[in-house]
This record gives structure tokens, sequence and C-alpha cells, in this order.
């Protein structure tokens, strides 16, 4: 099966999952979609238990064709990133730039081993092998929060505008810190080489920083561009342009995509909108970005509902990932609740800051991603089945319940949203 083939059956049963999630459920989009994705799937291998065979094998090997690592982190998310960094005001941003900072760098490292240290304990007390580092590594993978699937349900979450801006920009700029801790980790496993503070401080200037800094080239040269047309249908294959050249780009010399894509939206959607867009390219602009997240969202969480068809799933795997979700979430809310601490001595903070970052520190198709990246290991199915089922609850239990936390401790915000107030939280 070629690959138009595959990609139309997958979008073919994208619409068919989104039209059911309309008028039955009525959940936000990419959650129905995923739900009713792993419904059938859960469904499927139920009667495959029961001896009723309804295609789960030829399902499989479609998903088997598909590398959810290279289609992930090396496709969508350039197109996903941007599209949320183009949402985003740099003033607010930069009126949070320490918070964002520091929970995006020392918030995924204290967080990568916590869980690495905790899921050890769990995993020899239930009697599975794996070595320490390759927990390590399962912590660095899962800790950075994804911006895929929490910026879409911020923008109805009632939450201050400004502890918003917060976990939006954290959330854009972790998973490249992520990636970083990944790859130090896993050439650590591996033995491919001595590992270093010079080697350290190398790779994360060339991921992060340069990545940061062909960001801002690529976004420029694109302004620029911007500035001297006055067509939206040039402008916006200009911004089509931008991203995939981008991404492509930063992979062949090296730095860090996620990062690139961050920096060029930012820039983009700041400048670029302010001062080289006229009134009708910045609607039809952001008409046809926002649609791009909603489609390639929808068919990434569609992806993520049918990939249970292909998880080695045992009694003692199933075990480990609930014992795990309670481990992350732990994680999350001590690298949350430290950094709230000490940057309290400094700025304010409201007084359910803690929580909501610590619920909304939801995992997606980044942490799924990086797991199947992993060499054929002995601990690579463990990881795999793991990270699938705290992804799966952290999309379904916690992204459906932060609307509601939201409203329950700020019952006040409901209604101003996207309001001019600036909230100290």
């Amino acid at each position: 099966m070629n690959l138009f083939d595959i990609t139309a059956i997958l979008m073919v049963l994208t619409a068919l999952f989104s039209y059911i999630n309309y008028r039955v459920l009525r959940m936000p989009t990419t959650i129905g979609v995923m739900f009713i994705a792993l419904a059938a799937s859960l469904g499927i291998v139920i009667l495959g238990w029961l001896g009723v065979d309804i295609g789960q094998a030829g399902v499989a090997r479609i998903l088997d064709t598909i590398d959810f690592n290279q289609t992930l982190l090396h496709g969508m998310l350039s197109f996903l990133l941007f599209a949320g960094a183009m949402n985003i005001k740099l003033e607010d941003l930069t009126s949070q730039k320490w918070v964002v900072t520091v929970l995006a760098t020392v918030g995924v490292v204290v967080s990568t081993f916590i869980v690495g240290g905790l899921t050890w304990v769990v995993l020899d007390f239930l009697k599975i092998p794996a070595s320490f580092i390759y927990c390590l590594l399962f912590g660095a993978l899962i800790s950075p929060t994804d911006p895929v699937s929490v910026i879409g349900i911020l923008k109805t979450a009632g939450v201050p505008k400004s502890l918003e801006t917060k976990i939006a920009g954290e959330l854009l700029f972790n998973d490249g810190i992520g990636v970083v801790v990944f790859i130090i980790i896993l050439e650590l496993a591996l033995g491919e080489g001595e590992v270093t503070t010079g080697k350290v401080a190398l790779l994360f200037l060339e991921e992060a920083i340069g990545g940061a800094l062909l960001g801002l080239v690529i976004g420029v040269l694109a302004y620029q561009m911007l500035k001297r047309v006055n067509n939206y249908q040039v402008e916006v294959i200009i911004t089509l342009a931008l991203v995939m050249g981008g991404y492509a780009l930063a992979d062949r010399i090296h730095t860090s995509g996620p990062i690139a894509m961050v920096v060029a939206g930012l820039l983009i959607g700041n400048q670029g909108r302010a001062f080289a867009m006229s009134e009708i390219t910045r609607q039809r602009l952001d008409d046809f970005w926002e649609l791009v997240d909603e489609i390639l969202n929808a068919l990434l969480f569609m992806l993520i509902g049918l990939e249970v068809l292909v998880m080695p799933f045992t009694y003692a795997l199933l075990i480990a990932g609930l014992l795990a979700i309670m481990i992350t979430l732990f994680a999350r809310w001590s690298s949350v609740a430290g950094s709230v601490m000490i940057m309290r001595q400094f700025r304010p903070f409201s007084q359910g800051a803690v929580k909501i970052m610590t619920w909304g520190g939801l995992r997606g198709g980044i942490s799924v991603a990086l797991a199947l990246s992993i060499p054929s290991v002995p601990e690579r199915a463990t990881i795999v089945t793991i990270t699938y089922i705290i992804v799966v609850f952290s999309i379904v239990v916690q992204g459906m319940t932060l609307g509601r936390l939201a409203d329950r401790i700020y019952p006040d915000v409901q209604g101003r949203i996207h309001g001019g107030d600036a909230d100290n939280s």
C-alpha cells in the first residue's frame, strides 16, 4: 500500500470520527477523535480475543508502515508549533520570560530525574527488567509537556491570561530542551562515546541556541518578503515555505527545528502581523493556519488512538503504566511547585497556579514519538507501552477535566479568557 492510500485511509477515518464526535459526544475535536479511535481499537482487540477477526492484522500492518517518530517530529510538529506560536503575543511572553525559562529548563531536568528514579524502583518491584539509565531515558521523554495537546485546550479553559501565557510559553520551548536531554541520556545508554560537560554544553548550544538563531534568521527573511507583497495567497505560500523549508534546514544543520519554528512563529505572528500584512491577509492567514492546526491535530490524535492495536500490553506493564501516571504527576507537581516557590520571592503567583500548571502538563505525541525512536533494546517495549498509557490518560482524563478545574479555581475568569486584564498569576 502506497503513502497516498495510507494517508487517504487515515483522513477518511479522521473525518468519520470527527463527525461522530460532533453529532454524539460533543467533546473537543482532537480529544473526541482520539477517544473514538481508542474505543474502536479496544473493540477490535477484544473481538480478536473472542475469535472474531475484523481486520486487526490489516490495521496493524498499516500502522507498522507509519514511522511515528518521522511523521511527528520531522513532519507535523513544524506546522503545529508554528501555528501555536503565531497566536502568542510577544509582549505577554516577554513579561513571563523568567518563569518560562525556569520551567522549560530546570523543570524538565528535575522531572527527568524524579521520574527516572521512581520508575526504576517500581519496575524492580514488579520484576520487569530495566536498567537505571533507560528509566532515566524514560524520564527524559515523558517530562516535556506537549504543546500540541494543551494549547487548543487553553484557548477555551478559564485561566487568567498571564497564567495561560506562562503555560503556553513553557510548552512551546520545553520540548526542545527535553529532546536535548533525551539525546544526551540515549548516548550514555548506548555507550556512544564519553558524555562530558563540554559535550553537553556544545549539544545544548547546537540544538537550543542554534535553533533559536535559525528561527530568527528565517523569520526575518520571511518578514521582509511579506512587507513587499500585498497578496494574501502569496503571503500564505511564503509562511508555508518558511515552515517546511526552515524545519528541513534545521534537520540538515543539526539544530532544533521545534525551537526554530517557535521563534519564527512568534516573529511572524507579532512583527509580521502588525507591520507586514493587510487586514484581509491577517484574517486569511489566521484562517489557513487554524485549519492546518485543526486537521493535523485531529490526524495525530486519531493515530494515537489507533496505536493501541500494536502495543505489547501485559498485566505487569499495565500496572507499571498506572503507577507511572502517578509518578509523572508527582514529578510535574514537584518541579512546578519547587520553581514557583523560588520565583515567588521575586514575583506574585495566584493561589491556584501550581494546580493548573501541574494538571495542565499534558503529555502527547512527542513523548510517543521519542519512545518509538529508541533502538531495539530489551527495555524498548516496556518504555513504549508505559509511555502510551500515560499519554492516553493525560489527553483523555487531564485534557477533559482541565477546563472544569480552571472554572472551579477561577470562576470569575470565564467569559473574559482573552480579555485585556493582566492577572498576576
